[in-house]
């Protein structure tokens, strides 16, 4: 016996990396999962593939309302979605300051409200939210860390808000894990993904990078009950960095 059976699970930004990894990792624990991504994704992999930009606040609620209707509800909701658009503050153009606010805070939030209709009227609910390390700085993502940040406290808001209602509200906040997005970062510095890996993990005590599996084991707990006295939290992922 799992211990999402019989729930239904959104995880946007499921299409790959920490979100791929989440969304196996809920439905080999039995929950039926909802793949979110901007564009359908070939690979479902662990359930069924639902196309939708988090960004648009009318396009969350019609997605959110369907996944309930043709899943049978909607139990747990983990915020992966996110862009990157990194660049030194002088450097960086305002549009790619409002795309990353608009996908990973704004994001969050429209999510957070579409899902939260089903979860009050049923008087329960698993909300995780996904931060960084980058929310305590990191140079040349103002954009990025900005967003990162506003995920902590908005997740410490919605478990003063959204407790009395049964329903948990938490975060993670990810170190470096090995994924797309740190390769695309490692090339914008001109290291390979192996190289800027390696400087990584020279600077972790545990010596080495995160994987994803690693992320969404700690996502599922966050997510199940025995995480049931939980909430309004934020929990660093980082293989002990500072």
């Amino acid at each position: 016996m799992g211990r999402f059976d019989g729930k239904v699970a959104v995880v946007t930004g499921a299409a790959q990396g920490i979100g791929a990894a989440t969304a196996r990792r809920l439905a080999s624990e039995g929950a039926t999962v909802a793949v979110v991504d901007l564009k359908e994704p070939a690979w479902a992999g662990a359930g069924r593939a639902y196309a939708c930009d988090v960004s648009d606040h009318a396009a969350v609620r019609e997605a959110f309302d369907r996944i309930a209707e043709e899943l049978g509800g909607l139990h747990v909701l983990v915020n992966n979605a996110g862009i990157t658009r990194d660049n030194l503050l002088y450097k960086m153009p305002k549009a790619d300051w409002d795309s990353v606010l608009e996908v990973n805070l704004t994001g969050v939030f429209n999510c957070v409200q579409a899902a939260q209709r089903h979860m009050v009227a049923q008087r329960h609910g698993k909300i995780v939210s996904l931060s960084s390390r980058s929310a305590l700085g990191n140079r040349g993502q103002a954009n990025y860390a900005a967003a990162k940040a506003g995920i902590q406290a908005l997740t410490s808001t919605l478990a003063i808000e959204l407790g009395p209602y049964g329903i948990n509200v938490n975060a993670v906040a990810p170190g470096y894990i090995a994924t797309a997005m740190t390769a695309a970062t490692a090339e914008r510095i001109g290291a390979s993904p192996a190289e800027h890996q390696a400087m990584a993990a020279e600077r972790t005590p545990l010596g080495r990078v995160g994987t994803p599996e690693e992320v969404a084991s700690v996502i599922a707990f966050l997510a199940s009950e025995d995480a049931s006295y939980v909430s309004g939290q934020t929990l660093y992922i980082n293989g002990g960095a500072r």
